[in-house]
């Protein structure tokens, strides 16, 4: 209830009429990318409005001029008649061309919005990851742009009325000027329905579309942890949930019914009706001095109906006007934030040749006030290993994340080869720093373009021998197409020690100078564990090494271990040092050993 409270005081809030074309502004310059596509279109539109004016003129003058007289001949007639069907056609053409111009330029400019969208998650950092829900990116990545494809199509609308609506305005006050006041005096009143529309529907659409957001994060979540939620009978609960969500999306959506039912196109037909009943008043009106033509009422009449049905037309594009306002809104959002993966000040040139690794009394945040590490001090010479342990929360992870430069920190330094690593080139940093995490992500394809990830430099040896490196190759050649067998989603097929090599070769493969494993072997059993840990150590010859140790029998010949408690360094040493300390690390390992 207190989460329905806080969705309606943050989502359902309507938004401003200022605010929605400075969103308009944004989404015309993806637009304007494609301005000769835009141009053609606009051209044809213009063309088709004028024709639509003389198409009536025509009649008019026919009726007024040729048929009340009971001499024209067939001749006159098969004539007028053929002038009214070419330029029929000719509308048809030039209707059909700036559609599909606009549709052309359309569907580009949705290209080109996501195209900027996705590669804008890229580069932002971790700490935006943490804060947004799976579900919601990728609804605002796919569901909001897709939405815009709608949105941008009412441009065409726009134009076209536009240009309709002024032609029709020139044409009624041309053929009668008392006439073009009657139903211009309906105007003012169409513009206060639009405004009203506006302002009532933008919360009605905001509110929609953060609900169809929350129903994908539902999913979402269903989908990733279904295992779990068979594994403890949460299936009810679930479904209950989701039904909830699903119902207040319904509710929302009747809404939404409901208002453009009032406001939309019948309002709009009931003003058209008004404004012809009453020119049709005025030209009948029994104390009128002078007779007016058939021809004039007939024209005025098709004028009327150019004047009001663009309007209606784009009242009816309302409401995709609104949800694309809303869909904009939301995408901005992300294209605003400046929440970037932490900026190098790079060096041209500067390359990691050694692997030395320094921290000096660093601290560091998740949030910019509560601290996770406490100036943090050690030295890892080329070569060597550091093994960091220490219970959940103690801060190893935040570690790798700072070497990694997933986040940022804020006070000491970390030197590489004595320098500082935020002088290096990201790129380097890729490509000398290998890492490996506890969780290993395989991506559907098959094991080469795995261990590969499409990286062109590394040849078909390359990747064998990494694999001969860390013992993958023992279950990968007994596979059906050995490295080219298929990988499924998440690599679901394969164990979660086959997957952990194969992230290991993955790793190996590019030959890292510096190698990070976070708690690399946590999930792996032990005939597995002894497998990789014998091709770590020939891994280790020359390279400077970081683990994160969950076993630890896994990081006994480091050269150094850290123990952390809350943030801080409490023991350090090697293996036998620590243990002869009888302190935290004696405690941890001897209560592993206990366990066995």
């Amino acid at each position: 209830m207190d989460d329905e409270k806080s969705f309606q005081s943050v989502w359902s809030q309507e938004i401003p009429v200022k605010e929605q074309l400075s969103i308009f502004r944004r989404l015309l310059r993806f637009v304007l990318h494609f301005k000769n596509e835009m141009i053609i279109a606009g051209i044809g539109a213009l063309l088709v409005s004028i024709i639509n004016v003389l198409l009536p003129y025509g009649l008019q003058y026919f009726l007024d001029n040729f048929l009340v007289k009971t001499d024209v001949t067939t001749q006159v007639i098969l004539f007028a008649g053929f002038l009214y069907a070419f330029g029929s056609v000719i509308k048809g053409i030039l209707q059909f061309t700036y559609e599909y111009f606009f549709a052309l330029g359309s569907e580009k400019s949705l290209e080109g919005l996501r195209a900027e969208l996705y590669k804008k998650l890229h580069t932002l950092g971790m700490r935006y990851f943490d804060q947004t829900p799976a579900g919601s990116i990728v609804s605002r990545v796919t569901n909001d742009t897709m939405t815009l494809s709608n949105f941008l199509t009412v441009l065409s609308s726009v134009v076209m009325s536009f240009f309709s609506i002024i032609s029709a305005m020139v044409a009624m006050f041309s053929t009668n000027v008392t006439a073009g006041f009657i139903v211009l005096a309906f105007l003012p009143l169409l513009l206060v329905i639009i405004w009203q529309y506006s302002k009532r529907s933008s919360k009605l659409y905001r509110s929609y579309r953060e609900r169809l957001s929350r129903i994908n994060t539902n999913l979402n979540e269903s989908i990733e942890g279904v295992s779990l939620i068979q594994q403890f009978k949460q299936e009810d609960r679930m479904t209950n949930n989701f039904e909830n969500e699903n119902h207040a999306l319904m509710k929302t959506r009747f809404d939404m019914i409901n208002l453009n039912s009032l406001l939309l196109s019948p309002l709009t037909s009931l003003l058209y009706s008004l404004a012809l009943a009453l020119t049709l008043m005025y030209f009948g009106f029994p104390l009128r001095e002078t007779f007016v033509p058939a021809g004039v009422v007939y024209a005025f009449s098709q004028y009327i109906s150019q004047f009001f049905n663009p309007i209606a037309n784009m009242m009816d594009q309302m409401t995709f006007f609104q949800d694309g306002i809303v869909a904009g809104k939301r995408i901005f959002r992300i294209l605003d934030n400046t929440d970037y993966e932490p900026q190098q000040n790079a060096e041209a040139g500067l390359t990691i040749n050694q692997g030395k690794i320094e921290f000096k009394h660093v601290s560091f945040s998740y949030d910019g006030k509560n601290e996770i590490l406490h100036d943090i001090s050690f030295t890892v010479n080329p070569g060597e290993t550091l093994g960091i342990v220490g219970h959940t929360g103690s801060g190893k992870s935040s570690i790798i994340n700072v070497m990694m430069r997933f986040y940022e920190f804020y006070k000491g330094e970390v030197l590489i080869d004595g320098v500082d690593i935020k002088k290096y080139p990201k790129a380097e940093i890729r490509k000398k720093l290998g890492l490996v995490l506890q969780e290993p992500f395989m991506f559907y394809g098959d094991i080469n373009s795995n261990i590969r990830l499409y990286n062109k430099n590394i040849t078909d040896e390359q990747i064998k021998a990494a694999a001969e490196t860390v013992q993958a190759d023992t279950f990968i050649e007994n596979l059906p197409g050995k490295y080219h067998a298929k990988v499924g989603e998440g690599g679901s097929e394969f164990s979660q020690g086959q997957r952990q090599l194969i992230s290991f070769a993955r790793t190996l493969v590019t030959d890292p100078k510096i190698l990070v494993l976070d708690e690399a072997t946590a999930n792996v059993d032990t005939e597995t564990e002894t497998l990789i840990q014998q091709g770590l150590k020939r891994l280790r010859k020359g390279r400077t090494t970081l683990a994160i140790a969950h076993r630890l029998s896994t990081i006994v010949d480091a050269d150094q271990i850290i123990v952390l408690n809350d943030g801080k360094i409490v023991e350090r040493g090697n293996h036998e040092k620590l243990l002869s300390q009888k302190g935290y690390y004696y405690n941890l390992y001897t209560l592993q050993n206990s366990q066995k």
